[in-house]
């Protein structure tokens, strides 16, 4: 991605968040991320998230998500002798269908990004309207996909390791550069 790629989606997660209601600070605002995965593809794969607390503890964050948008599937290991992160997704505008492992639905409301059919491998699919939300345990798969309209998430979980986490498509890249 580059920088004018980045601004753009970020103005556009601040519009979201503002219709949603969702007041931020200037610097929650200034520190919003963009992770398009390094696909370059950030319409169908990545999504924009602000880290409001990220400590020894506890993790709390906003996800932002376009319509569509997908979050590739992955999980969360045991990190210098922790357990993997486990997390709370707690739905606050728009729609979002999370997969886990378990039994898979069928069919699935998701439209797998094309090209990395292979690389979505959970199917128990969860639906998470406003106020609804789901705990993902510890280093399990995980992906997840907003509506049609889009959908802004808040996850609260243990800490987060972000760069240690596990893509089943090994294409992903978690931190890809921005250029100029």
């Amino acid at each position: 991605m580059n920088a004018q790629q980045v601004r753009q989606a970020q103005d556009k997660a601040r519009r979201m968040l503002e219709a949603a209601r969702i007041v931020i600070t200037a610097a929650e605002s200034a520190s919003l991320e963009v992770a398009d995965f390094g696909l370059g593809e950030l319409d169908r794969t990545g999504l924009e998230l602000i880290t409001y607390v990220n400590n020894d503890v506890y993790c709390a964050k906003e996800l932002v998500m376009f319509p569509r948008q997908t979050c590739p599937e992955h999980r969360h290991p045991p990190v210098e002798g922790r357990r993997g992160k486990m997390e709370t997704f707690r739905c606050r505008w728009g729609r979002v269908y999370l997969y886990v492992e378990g039994k898979p639905t069928e069919p699935i409301k998701a439209v797998i990004p094309a090209g990395g059919e292979p690389y979505y491998t959970v199917r128990r699919e969860i639906v998470l309207e406003p106020g609804m939300q789901h705990t993902i345990a510890s280093d399990t798969l995980h992906w997840f996909q907003a509506g049609e309209e889009g959908a802004i998430v808040s996850e609260f979980s243990s800490t987060s390791s972000d760069e240690c986490d596990i893509f089943t498509d090994p294409r992903i890249v978690r931190a890809p550069k921005i250029t100029d």
